[in-house]
């Protein structure tokens, strides 16, 4: 883990200096793990961009032997060996989540979910908090470490090294929302192993599910994929 470099990545609405300051990703970053080595931040401040251009844009930007991780920046990580068990992780698997879902169905409208609306319960995989700060209510959806096909995007880790030999890139015709559904179906079709590990965060907010963003960036995910 020493020779480990960590790349955290975010975009976010506020600027740089209160990135740091306020948000939950900032803050837990800076104070609670602000001694851990090798590890920086490229932050995307005053963000009206979608993520997988900024996404891309840190992949061609980064150290070849960095650890990528892209994470929301209301995501606040609680996990005081997150360093340790991030490099156990990707021993394991080549993209490592928080949550995911072992399977992947037919126009499913997001990764939690089957076919219909109704969460897909007997094939989610982690665990997450939500809430604004600890203790918090705390969503147990199955077994972690587990193989998955999908993995939400609020924290997505990899290997700049796998990025590449691999030539995975975020589809940049997603905004906000979908781009990590057509992450994970794009590295699954090239046979690139996923899988939630447990490294213990807090999610702030529980996105934004329904809204007339995700549906236009679900009409384009249908239109690519057909199902």
């Amino acid at each position: 883990m020493a020779d480990t470099r960590f790349l955290f990545v975010s975009a976010t609405r506020g600027s740089e200096h209160e990135f740091f300051e306020r948000s939950a990703l900032g803050r837990s970053l800076i104070q609670a793990h602000g001694e851990v080595p090798a590890v920086d931040v490229r932050v995307y401040p005053g963000n009206r961009e979608g993520l997988p251009v900024l996404y891309n844009d840190a992949i061609r930007a980064a150290h070849p032997e960095a650890v990528l991780v892209f994470a929301h920046d209301d995501l606040l990580l609680v996990d005081f060996m997150w360093p340790e068990k991030l490099v156990a992780a990707l021993d394991r698997f080549a993209i490592v989540g928080l949550v995911g879902n072992r399977r992947r169905a037919p126009r499913q409208p997001t990764w939690a979910h089957g076919e219909s609306f109704e969460r897909d319960l007997e094939n989610l995989s982690g665990i997450i908090g939500h809430g604004m700060g600890f203790p918090c209510a705390i969503r147990r959806l199955g077994d972690s470490p587990a193989e998955c096909l999908l993995l939400d995007g609020v924290f997505l880790a990899m290997r700049v090294s796998t990025l590449r030999s691999q030539m995975l890139l975020f589809d940049e015709r997603f905004r906000f929302h979908f781009y990590d559904m057509d992450f994970c179906r794009e590295a699954a079709r090239k046979g690139v192993r996923m899988g939630t590990f447990p490294i213990f965060a807090i999610h702030e907010s529980v996105g934004g599910f329904g809204s007339e963003a995700w549906q236009e960036d679900r009409r384009k995910y249908l239109k690519k994929w057909g199902d």
